[in-house]
């Protein structure tokens, strides 16, 4: 009885598993597949590995300089969060007092509000402050809206660690905010990769705001290069699915490298929060 248990649970694992993975291998096999295969319908479920359709989705779409446009947002906007969220997780978890709690909450109700709500006057404001078409202005907004999730993860993971080493370091001559970036820091791994993997692939897919913010055709991000990509060669599928394979890669290597801390920092997050 118990062996069958097992086995389906490994069956049904397993069925999960391909359904999942069924959609990337169908994307994959359309990419690698020559346009004479897609035109005449011949495609089999083995790929004609006909890589010039990653070379022409590359050249043609310009995908190179939104993919640096990407790279430069998602890792400004990252460095913020993680600085800016973890340093706040820490205060509210080892500074209890009314007004971290009031700004916890706050921060609580942040996150129901959805983002795209805030776009007309981010759009105002930007433009005022010649924030449109510009880095500095998009990693902004895509750190602001990712600290709310991001301090009540690290809040969540930082009550989770005794305090004592750190009270150890403060005996020994280091401050609160030494103590937390020389000890605690490296502690919160796990918080910190659940952190860069969720909040990294939200700002990395950004569309719904980079399309207002970043109108240049210069400062296009993955997402915008693909989508205009689209518009044009729509009826090219093996070009489609090409440029698809290359904007999503990055954000799958970054998950396959963070993996192993993501889940630890989601459930710590999540049950002490």
């Amino acid at each position: 009885m118990k062996l069958f248990k097992s086995l389906c649970k490994y069956a049904i694992a397993a069925m999960i598993a391909v359904i999942s993975l069924l959609p990337f291998y169908i994307l994959l096999l359309i990419s690698l597949n020559s346009p004479a295969s897609m035109v005449s319908g011949t495609m089999g479920l083995i790929p004609s590995l006909y890589f010039d359709n990653y070379l022409q989705a590359w050249r043609i779409s310009k995908i190179g300089a939104a993919m640096l446009n990407s790279v430069i947002i998602t890792a400004g906007a990252m460095v913020i969060v993680v600085l800016f969220s973890s340093s706040a997780g820490y205060a509210i978890a080892r500074f209890k007092n009314r007004l971290n709690t009031l700004i916890f909450n706050i921060l609580l109700l942040c996150m129901m509000i959805p983002g795209i709500i805030n776009t007309v006057p981010l759009y105002a404001l930007m433009k005022n402050i010649g924030g449109i078409n510009t880095h500095w202005a998009m990693v902004l907004v895509c750190a602001t809206n990712a600290l709310p999730f991001s301090v009540f993860l690290y809040t969540g993971f930082i009550k989770s660690i005794s305090c004592e080493v750190e009270e150890s370091a403060i005996m020994d001559g280091c401050t609160w905010f030494s103590a937390f970036w020389r000890i605690t820091f490296h502690f919160i791994k796990p918080a910190t990769a659940a952190v860069i993997i969720l909040n990294g692939l939200g700002i990395w897919n950004n569309y719904a705001q980079a399309v207002f913010f970043l109108q240049s055709q210069k400062m296009r991000t993955l997402p915008l290069a693909v989508a205009m990509f689209f518009q044009q060669y729509g009826a090219k599928w093996n070009l489609m699915a090409a440029a698809a394979v290359i904007g999503v890669l990055p954000a799958v290597l970054a998950f396959l490298v963070f993996q192993k801390y993501f889940i630890k920092g989601i459930a710590a997050g999540a049950v002490k929060g």
